[in-house]
């Protein structure tokens, strides 16, 4: 084999190695992690429901609808028969986001206290723990998924910090997390390498490693290739 080729094999398969040796633990470490987590756990169903079943009737929803989206200001896309504590409610989705009125009396429901908040997520939970914290956040963090939106956090004294994410309002849980989900997606920001976002797989970090990795294993072939040749020279 041209000795060239090889010098050149030998220079990029080095150099390659010590760039990808820390990244390569963090895959087959993440890799490892990820698959011995269960998805369920991930997303804390054992922990909390995000949907109860509603206690109401369709009778029972006696408000006109249609009144309801006469006085609307947005265009709907959905409406939703749901429930909030003890209240039958509609919930629209509409192109400004959602919004609650109540079932009965037809009251546009925007304000919702930290008594309220705390046993809506009572409702929801399934673990062993008791409330110990309900806080309104301007910004919702970034487990939640939606930026510069307010957001309800409501913190669980359970083993897996679990917390239910709650509308401000429509007063519905939209996210369970837990420290399960946490060290998942902690593992899935080092697989992926986009450390801002966490969703981007096809950031040029990740590329780039990639295309190191498959060097590094093709130079790694030529050299494997050139040195079982040489044993059977030697031979």
């Amino acid at each position: 084999m041209n000795r060239k080729v090889l010098r050149v094999a030998r220079f990029i398969h080095k150099w390659a190695g010590l760039l990808l040796a820390i990244q390569l633990l963090f895959w087959i470490l993440g890799g490892l992690v990820m698959s011995a987590i269960p998805l369920e756990k991930v997303h804390g169903k054992h922990l909390a429901t995000l949907h109860l079943a509603n206690p109401f009737k369709l009778h029972e929803y006696t408000y006109s609808l249609d009144a309801l989206v006469k006085d609307t200001p947005a265009l709907i896309h959905a409406i939703h028969y749901r429930s909030i504590l003890a209240r039958p409610v509609y919930l629209f989705d509409t192109s400004k986001g959602q919004r609650a009125y109540d079932a009965q009396t037809g009251e546009y429901l925007t304000h919702f206290d930290n008594d309220t908040i705390g046993h809506i997520a009572q409702q929801h939970y399934l673990g062993s723990g008791v409330i110990k914290m309900v806080t309104l956040l301007e910004q919702s963090p970034q487990e939640v998924g939606k930026a510069n939106e307010p957001i309800w956090s409501v913190e669980f004294t359970d083993a897996w910090t679990t917390t239910l994410y709650v509308s401000p309002s429509t007063a519905q849980v939209v996210k369970v997390r837990s420290d399960i989900w946490r060290i998942f997606d902690f593992f899935w920001m080092l697989h992926i390498m986009d450390y801002d976002e966490r969703e981007n797989i096809n950031n040029p970090l990740l590329i780039g490693f990639s295309a190191s990795a498959l060097l590094f294993t093709i130079t790694g072939i030529v050299l494997l290739f050139h040195s079982f040749r040489l044993k059977r020279r030697v031979k």
